[in-house]
């Protein structure tokens, strides 16, 4: 294959001395300009430890490049921080940084018309968001997660963010004292690297070595682990191979590959950002992914990984304890992996299973004999509340049916209102809409309210459904991504103070209990809220967002 496939175009000819003149102000020189141009996609950003420590890995990523035959080039993208933002007005802007991150890496690839380019990414919406560039533009190319954050420490037990939220939430309710919230926020996140648990960072890093995109035992490796520079290093070996041969990202992302990475959210109870991200990513690389997959996958893939948010550990231990590899020979072992799916390191997922090393005595990956649970953590219920499906994580500690009146509310502030000022009672359904990717606009994650349920003793006790979503760092029984959303006139746009809404996970059933010809007359006298922003960038999103069964991606109308 030609390495220079791309670049050719933008270096070489008498036409281009002006754009060798300007790349040569800046330090390029002739030999540089010769060989392949490789773009490394940075979100390093310094508003959180999730991507602080970026600028060090992309700086080896360059050596590696450097060393293994290729010039790289360094651009930067946005990126916004979920658990800063949670239960803010700053967190609708999330969701639709996952687009403008794919648009941005997309934008410079075309637009300097480099070669192939390795991403490193960092918080939750980064890592899709360079999946979905990729699988748009098929250039050559990986992605690389900066890692996780190592456990913090409180009073002698591992803690993380989660602990911080919850506490909140104790804290409300006097069962906790203000100094001691103050212990456990100074002590939760003791350094850089994105949140510890199977969240949704941790979940779709998991995601990209399993689906193929990242190499095999690269994302695992924390963030402040020295071993994490050579792996950055390692990276300019891996893409410049992927670019002499000739792998692109949609050779990758089959339909296959798809169903190994819901596996793997399956098995280590992982996020439920994880459906939206995937869907997206599917309809970027146009594969055929429906929402009603995930549930097909999950009820036969074991939950063998015993990390929080409902289990015991988190990545780093993971890591520890064999990493992802080790995850893979266990479905591998199982047959619940497609085992001849590639990867970019060009060996099939299959062959790089093999060489899982399992440290002795380890407890957070379990045998395949002894699961946690039978089936994966998502399940997707439907029923006259969710037509085209909502998504509920199933730990196997939650109940399995709920039935109580619905308290409705009209945005997260009204629901968290409600919450501090223990207006909800045991067998409640919190019900929260306008939250969607269109009506919010963004589709805020619940963190704040849910771990302010779980924080005042109710999470055994209460449901909430919502056409938002939630973090990944969330337990109880929540169901998520309701759709259609109020925005579009969903049902849950029809639903009243005080109506029995029935969870029945077993027969994955959501449903109001008002008939048919009630909800109609309701959805007759409903009417479109006003868009809380008419223009701007979320504006532009509102219009152009599809619905969360869909990805919530945003396409031209």
């Amino acid at each position: 294959m030609d390495l220079k496939h791309i670049s050719r175009g933008i270096t070489e000819g008498r036409d281009r001395a002006g754009a060798r003149s300007m790349f040569k102000a800046i330090g390029f020189t002739d030999a540089d300009l010769s060989r392949p141009l490789i773009g490394v996609a940075n979100t390093w950003i310094e508003t959180m430890p999730c991507n602080f420590h970026l600028r060090r890995l992309s700086a080896k990523v360059k050596e590696g490049i450097r060393a293994a035959g290729g010039t790289p080039m360094e651009f930067n993208t946005i990126a916004i921080s979920d658990g800063e933002t949670m239960g803010t007005e700053g967190m609708r802007a999330s969701l639709v940084s996952r687009e403008l991150i794919a648009d941005s890496i997309e934008l410079v690839c075309r637009g300097q018309m480099f070669d192939a380019v390795v991403c490193v990414v960092g918080c939750d919406k980064t890592i899709p968001a360079a999946a979905m560039a990729l699988a748009r533009m098929n250039l050559p190319g990986i992605v690389l997660y900066g890692g996780t954050i190592a456990p913090g420490n409180y009073r002698g037990k591992d803690v993380t963010i989660q602990d911080v939220y919850e506490a909140i939430g104790a804290n409300m309710a006097g069962k906790m004292s203000d100094a001691d919230l103050r212990g456990l926020e100074d002590a939760a996140c003791p350094g850089a690297g994105a949140c510890g648990g199977q969240y949704t960072a941790n979940t779709m890093s998991t995601v990209m070595e399993m689906i193929g995109l990242s190499p095999m035992g690269f994302n695992s490796v924390p963030a402040m682990d020295p071993v994490k520079d050579d792996i950055s290093f390692a990276c300019g070996k891996v893409v410049m191979n992927v670019l002499q041969n000739g792998i692109k990202p949609r050779d990758i992302l089959t339909r296959d590959a798809f169903e190994n990475a819901i596996a793997s959210v399956a098995a280590t109870g992982g996020s439920t950002n994880a459906v939206l991200h995937l869907l997206a990513i599917a309809r970027e690389a146009g594969v055929e992914l429906d929402i009603e997959d995930f549930q097909t996958v999950s009820a036969r893939t074991p939950l063998l990984a015993d990390l929080k948010p409902s289990g015991r550990f988190v990545a780093s231990d993971m890591h520890r304890a064999g990493g992802i590899r080790l995850l893979a020979k266990r479905l591998v072992n199982g047959k619940y992996l497609h085992t001849s799916a590639k990867t970019v390191t060009g060996q099939t997922i299959g062959v790089e299973s093999e060489s899982a090393i399992e440290t002795p005595g380890q407890e957070v990956i379990v045998a395949l004999e002894k699961p946690l649970k039978a089936t994966g953590g998502l399940v997707i219920l439907k029923g006259n509340l969710a037509p085209e499906g909502c998504v509920a994580k199933i730990s196997g500690h939650e109940r399995l049916e709920h039935r109580g009146p619905a308290r409705v509310f009209e945005s997260e502030e009204d629901a968290m209102a409600a919450v501090t000022a223990k207006k909800i009672q045991a067998g409640d359904v919190v019900v929260i809409r306008n939250e969607g990717p269109k009506g919010g606009p963004g589709m805020r994650e619940m963190l704040g309210v849910t771990a302010a349920i779980v924080g005042e003793g109710l999470g055994g006790s209460v449901a909430l459904l919502t056409d938002g979503r939630f973090s990944g760092a969330t337990r109880g029984l929540m169901a998520g991504h309701v759709s259609p959303e109020a925005a579009l006139g969903g049902p849950i746009a029809g639903v009243r103070d005080g109506d029995m809404i029935r969870f029945d996970v077993s027969k994955r059933e959501l449903v109001v209990e008002v008939s048919d010809e009630v909800l109609r007359q309701r959805m007759a006298q409903w009417k479109a809220p006003q868009p809380r922003y008419p223009k701007g960038v979320f504006a532009k999103y509102a219009a152009l967002v599809s619905s969360a069964s869909q990805g919530a991606i945003t396409t031209p109308r």
